[in-house]
């Protein structure tokens, strides 16, 4: 999943100074997987608004809605006549749900409510751990399935570094040294033997070189 963190009031409170008409907008997958644009985090911040515009100048009236992914088309369209009727959206959603809107919408403000981290996973409630950097060209086959690109601080592609001790990153000693994970497991798979293969340099042309990237399945387009 996509994590995300929402916004400061403060800088919230900053950037829709003025509007109007203010829409909240929610997204109900990763956002709301992150506890930071799901329907309550929505209503929450709605009024959080209201009450700090009560107390100030600034008047206007804050609208809430959510949808179920703001990185689709489909569901972005299905609040047009919503969006029509405000100055301006602020978007609970990741990076791309925010981008998406402003092209739906070319003619409206759209404003970020969110920081989007990572792609992660759930360690544990209210916490994620980085798992993915969407580099193009997985190796997890070679890397019993642990990353040593998002999960490396020197993302190696033939580890463990010199830094390294009792399993643990130079970086920190509350941060796992991946390649250790990576020797303990194919141990245990009794796979060690992967690790003879020395890998080349990557290629990091997959993950963005030459501008943003694009995905296309040509047995899906009508």
């Amino acid at each position: 999943m996509i994590t995300l963190e929402e916004k400061k009031l403060e800088e919230i409170e900053k950037m829709t100074k003025g509007c109007r008409r203010l829409l909240v907008l929610g997204c109900e997958t990763c956002a709301a997987m992150s506890f930071a644009g799901g329907q309550r985090q929505v209503a929450e911040l709605a009024s959080a608004i209201r009450v700090g515009r009560k107390q100030s100048e600034d008047k206007g009236e804050v609208v809430e809605d959510s949808i179920a992914r703001q990185c689709e088309p489909e569901f972005v369209d299905l609040i047009g006549d919503k969006v029509s009727e405000c100055d301006a959206v602020l978007s609970l959603a990741c990076g791309a749900g925010v981008q998406l809107l402003a092209e739906r919408f070319p003619d409206k403000v759209v404003l970020p409510g969110c920081n989007t981290s990572f792609l992660g996973v759930t360690e544990e409630l209210g916490v994620w751990s980085e798992r993915c950097a969407g580099c193009g060209n997985c190796i997890l086959d070679k890397t019993a399935g642990l990353c040593p690109i998002a999960r490396c601080s020197k993302q190696l592609l033939n580890g463990p570094c010199g830094g390294s001790m009792n399993g643990k990153c130079e970086i920190s000693k509350e941060v796992d040294c991946v390649w250790q994970m990576i020797i303990d497991r194919l141990t245990r798979l009794n796979r060690l033997e992967m690790l003879e293969e020395i890998f080349p340099v990557k290629d990091w042309t997959p993950a963005g070189h030459g501008g943003p990237r694009k995905m296309v399945r040509e047995d899906l387009k009508s």
